[in-house]
């Protein structure tokens, strides 16, 4: 039960890592999920930039203490992305592009929340006739 309970862990983890960088481009759709972004993303920020651990990582070690494994070398990033779906090399790379990417969305909120109200302005009217 520990390595399925990990497993979900490493799932929501990973689900966490993509609303931190897209996340604002689903405000655009749903545009109160700003708020739930823009905490994930500042938490996201906090715990990769300072001694804060991540909840997320310290729920997986949990999980695998309950199976006899020792904690995430490195934590989680440095675990399942360094060196594994990226090189370690491209951090900086990434970095930069997480950091356009978040405020691109975030212009696109705040474009799509001024221009609210045009939308809205430019769907047709019903006509009476008589």
């Amino acid at each position: 039960m520990a390595k399925f309970l990990a497993d979900v862990t490493v799932a929501v983890h990973i689900l966490a890592l993509v609303l931190i960088g897209l996340g604002g481009f689903l405000a655009w759709r749903w545009p109160k999920l700003i708020f739930i972004h823009i905490f994930a993303a500042a938490w996201g920020v906090l715990v990769n930039v300072t001694p804060v651990p991540c909840p997320l990582t310290g729920l997986e070690n949990y999980f695998r203490h309950q199976q006899g494994l020792g904690d995430l070398p490195g934590g989680f990033n440095s675990y399942y992305l360094y060196g594994t779906v990226f090189p370690h090399s491209w951090l900086p790379a990434i970095g930069i592009i997480a950091i356009v990417l978040v405020a691109y969305s975030y212009v696109g909120v705040y474009h799509r929340w001024r221009h609210r109200h045009d939308a809205q302005e430019t769907h047709a009217r019903p006509v009476h006739l008589g």
